[in-house]
């Protein structure tokens, strides 16, 4: 049986005058580049079994956002099971930052595919505040899950 893949994320979230908003990543490469639907996540990244997913969660933050993740009490927002398999962990966290402080990390792969060329490609091409309903629009489809959860509690 092959290992689970297991991720940590965090959303942040604000309060504004037309209801909250949450701040969403579109995912970087040539893959997503002409994407939208779909193409939106939440900060967040793998982790190994020895360290504990909140630890992964604010890790993968930094590294994805170039930013330490913000002080707040988490909200946990409970783990969903994407399309792929991959297992995903998410905590909520009040806080505001402007989108144009990150400074992304970056991933390596071979572009175009089969060509024997390596490309350096931002994690995330852009992030941005998008009110519930826009994000779950755009959302990764099981990523939804952690939106609605969310404004329940909200």
């Amino acid at each position: 049986m092959a290992d689970i893949r297991r991720s940590a994320g965090l959303l942040l979230f604000r309060r504004a005058p037309g209801g909250a908003e949450v701040l969403l990543g579109h995912m970087g490469g040539p893959f997503w580049a002409r994407k939208d639907a779909g193409a939106w996540t939440v900060p967040k990244g793998e982790y190994a079994g020895d360290e504990q997913p909140w630890d992964a969660a604010r890790r993968e933050f930094r590294e994805e956002l170039g930013l330490p993740a913000p002080d707040g009490e988490p909200l946990p927002l409970g783990e969903v099971v994407q399309s792929g398999g991959k297992h995903v962990t998410v905590w909520a966290l009040e806080a505001d930052l402007d989108p144009a402080d990150v400074v992304p990390g970056t991933f390596t792969t071979e572009w175009p595919r089969g060509s024997g060329r390596t490309a350096e490609f931002p994690e995330l091409d852009r992030v941005a505040w998008l009110p519930l309903d826009a994000a779950r629009a755009v959302v990764v489809k099981a990523q939804a899950a952690f939106l609605d959860r969310l404004a329940d509690r909200l």
